[in-house]
């Protein structure tokens, strides 16, 4: 088999200690949801310890939403420091490094109980929300820049799956019980400092980004030692060939800021596509689904809401297997629309079963259904493809900056969904979810239009599709539009000379 298409065990290790980040980072999504009882009742026994009174309803409501917000807020500001910790640091040293902010986070919330101080508790959701922040930039990336171009899709799912593996564990020994009781929720939440420890006891075997080492250090040897353990072979010239290039076409670039991403017409096209697919993750209305599944549930007459809301989760890592599976077989782009309009149709089906849940009392066995389907598209494609198709089309010098604002675009929006869905749910119902159907109909329109398909494409193949895919001298290329052997693609190349394409390429830079 080509070493390029194999997954050898040095890649496999890189990739699993790589997604402990992403695993954490599910992790505490999850995990302060199903103690919330016992939390409000530490808060409001640590209120009565320091003021001799009970805390008022509405502090209570203030404290446990600004606990549970305070996470996102974290992630937004973590997210948008991920270029800065990449290039400096490397992409290796950069993972290792902030698990230091993990320690300290579990530390804070794991003795929040015994010094009394529900303050520490919101100080440790902030740190492990910087961390978060940071992982789930990082990670994707890092796994992005090692994998061999025919599976880099299926191992860039693996951040997806590490996520909702994570966020299972959280819900399961967040029983009541297991460790969501009264006594155990300090080490629930300090749990976080295991998987941490773990990466770091594994650091030896954790290997830095060829692309790193090569592009922006200029260590050639270096960068194809590397590759030979990653890929089990002595011969990794096509590999090399390939990051050379791609450095070639970055020695004509400036530096690439967050601000000269919108500024010039190389990368503004590229960034839009990149918010837009990590909006169309967090506006999907998943995180509705996600955060008041139990008391949708309960509404839908299940017995059990709490044990329904964990096989929502087991749902949520089966399908991220699936498109994990289906990536490379089928493609981003199609896998991202099936998963729009699936989410669309599940959004719709959920809404009148709720409507008619007192007319037909078989409708809860339709919503349960529905919160199934809609789950199962979301792993299918905007789960998992927004993450690892963002740094599939950026080269080297725009990625780290490029992670950055869809990171900070992806935790804005998710901070927005969680704020704003309760008073929206009040407000609207059982139609709540008409609305996110409208948002899904537009993404998939979108992608329809504007998304590239990346299978099987190098960096500097997809970095060069989309410099080319504005109109302009020499032709245009339709995003989206499927390759077919009878169809000519017109490339600049081909019907200007050499000299010409050099002075286009600099006029377009200037």
């Amino acid at each position: 088999m080509d070493c390029r298409k194999r997954l050898t065990f040095q890649l496999m290790l890189s990739v699993v200690i790589a997604v402990i980040g992403s695993f954490l980072l599910g992790y505490n999504i999850g995990v302060i949801n199903v103690p919330e009882k016992v939390i409000k009742t530490f808060i409001n026994e640590s209120w009565h310890e320091r003021y001799q009174e009970a805390v008022p309803d509405s502090y209570l409501a203030a404290l446990w939403a600004v606990t549970v917000a305070i996470f996102l807020v974290g992630g937004m500001i973590g997210s948008f420091a991920v270029g800065l910790f990449a290039d400096r640091c490397g992409r290796r040293n950069s993972m290792l490094m902030v698990n230091i902010l993990d320690f300290i986070s579990a530390a804070l919330m794991g003795c929040s109980k015994l010094a009394g101080s529900w303050e520490m508790l919101i100080a440790g959701r902030f740190v492990v929300g910087l961390y978060c922040g940071l992982a789930s930039g990082l990670a994707p990336m890092y796994i992005g820049e090692i994998a061999p171009t025919a599976i880099r899709g299926a191992l860039g799912s693996v951040h997806q799956l590490a996520i909702v593996i994570g966020i299972v564990i959280a819900q399961v020994l967040g029983l009541e019980s297991f460790m969501g009781n009264a006594t155990l929720w300090p080490l629930l939440l300090g749990f976080t400092a295991v998987p941490a420890l773990l990466q770091f006891v594994l650091m030896p075997f954790f290997l830095e980004s060829p692309r790193f080492l090569l592009i922006n250090k200029n260590l050639e040897s270096e960068a194809q030692t590397v590759l030979r353990k990653l890929r089990a072979t002595k011969d990794v010239s096509v590999d090399m060939e390939e990051m050379k290039e791609e450095n070639r076409q970055m020695m004509r670039e400036k530096k690439v800021t967050v601000l000269e991403l919108f500024r010039s017409p190389l990368y503004r096209q590229a960034i839009c596509i990149a918010i837009v697919l990590h909006l169309s993750q967090q506006l999907s209305g998943i995180n509705g689904v996600f955060f008041y599944s139990t008391g949708i549930f309960e509404k839908a007459g299940v017995a059990q809401p709490v044990y329904a809301t964990i096989g929502v989760g087991l749902v949520n890592a089966a399908f991220t297997v699936v498109s994990l599976f289906l990536v490379e077989r089928v493609g981003r782009r199609p896998l991202q629309m099936v998963g729009l309009m699936g989410m669309a149709g599940s959004a719709i089906l959920m809404t009148i079963s709720l409507n008619l849940l007192d007319e037909l009392k078989w409708m809860s066995y339709v919503c349960v259904a529905g919160i199934f389907s809609f789950v199962a598209f979301f792993e299918i494609g905007p789960g998992p493809i927004p993450w690892f198709i963002t740094p599939e089309i950026f080269s080297q010098g725009p990625r780290p900056s490029a992670m950055a604002v869809a990171g900070l675009f992806n935790w804005t929006s998710n901070f927005i969904v969680g704020l704003s869905f309760p008073y929206i749910a009040e407000l609207c119902g059982p139609y709540v979810f008409l609305i996110f159907a409208g948002l899904l109909i537009a993404f998939f329109i979108f992608t329809f239009f504007k998304v590239p398909e990346t299978k099987g494409k190098t960096f500097d193949e997809i970095s060069t599709m989309i410099r080319q895919s504005a109109d302009g001298p020499g032709g245009k290329i339709l995003f989206g539009m499927p390759e077919e052997e009878d169809r000519p693609t017109v490339i600049v190349s081909d019907i200007l000379p050499a000299g010409k394409v050099d002075d286009l390429e600099a006029g377009v830079r200037m």
